[in-house]
């Protein structure tokens, strides 16, 4: 599924990998409306053997936010339909049907911070810059981003961000929580391949469970929290997988976690 937009590349025989390439390097992979349908149209049609993802840009930038040549007079009914789109959108990459990791490097920019921190994990490299310029443009985060940024990097950190245009570089936006890795100039997507193949070996049921009841638990009140934990770790224990998983650790044939 490849348009002008997007790229949509299969990688790998037995554990596949979905790379997914913003394609709008002259633009620096803004987004425009065809691109925010492209997303969510690679990820509602995986292929059922795709394990885990990779996103990133193509040129210096992984995404400059909006694309505001492109942005039209809406009034508020037209303007909370087009803000329900990039939600619909971005959910089925959040919580999709595999892990989704980010290569983040250059700009990380309104739009694009809201689709990265839809992501599950995030990979910056030394040039990668975060800003969220709408509050100095008279617009207002419409992707998700009042949602999800603040449960990275706190509402304080947001709101000062929108209120005086502050930039993060990689260094301070990795201390902060925007990405969990950072590595240096050329290497984030070659970082977040290697996360996404060892994803992959997950099982599956496990993934899931961090994908979507992970973040609903952290929302709930802790008995229901509870609740919601127990039930999701008998169904991921009772899975084949898992049994065989568990059974070669006793039996030591499993490799035991190791200090790195």
């Amino acid at each position: 599924m490849n348009n002008s937009d997007l790229h949509l590349e299969i990688r790998g025989k037995q554990q596949e990998i979905a790379v997914v390439r913003l394609t709008r390097p002259a633009k620096r992979n803004a987004i425009n409306d065809a691109l925010v349908l492209a997303i969510r149209d690679v990820f509602e049609s995986l292929p059922d053997t795709v394990r885990a993802a990779v996103i990133h840009g193509e040129g210096e930038h992984f995404c400059a936010g909006l694309d505001l040549s492109e942005l039209s007079e809406r009034d508020a009914g037209q303007g909370l339909h087009h803000s329900r789109m990039w939600h619909a959108a971005l959910e089925r990459l959040q919580y999709g049907p595999v892990p989704v990791i980010a290569a983040l490097h250059g700009a990380v920019v309104g739009g694009g911070l809201e689709l990265a921190s839809a992501c599950h994990i995030r990979v910056a490299d030394d040039t990668t810059f975060y800003a969220l310029p709408e509050g100095s443009r008279g617009i207002f985060v419409g992707g998700g981003g009042a949602v999800r940024i603040p449960k990275l990097i706190g509402a304080a950190r947001m709101t000062d961000m929108m209120l005086t245009g502050r930039v993060f570089n990689a260094q301070d936006g990795e201390r902060i929580g925007m990405a969990q890795y950072l590595v240096p100039q050329g290497q984030a997507f070659d970082k977040a391949f290697e996360l996404a193949v060892r994803v992959a070996e997950n099982a599956p049921l496990t993934n899931y469970a961090l994908m979507h009841a992970l973040p609903r638990i952290a929302e709930q009140p802790a008995d229901h929290g509870f609740l919601t934990e127990a039930m999701m770790a008998a169904i991921a224990q009772s899975a084949p997988p898992a049994k065989e998983r568990v059974r070669a650790f006793l039996e030591g044939r499993a490799a035991k976690v190791k200090k790195s």
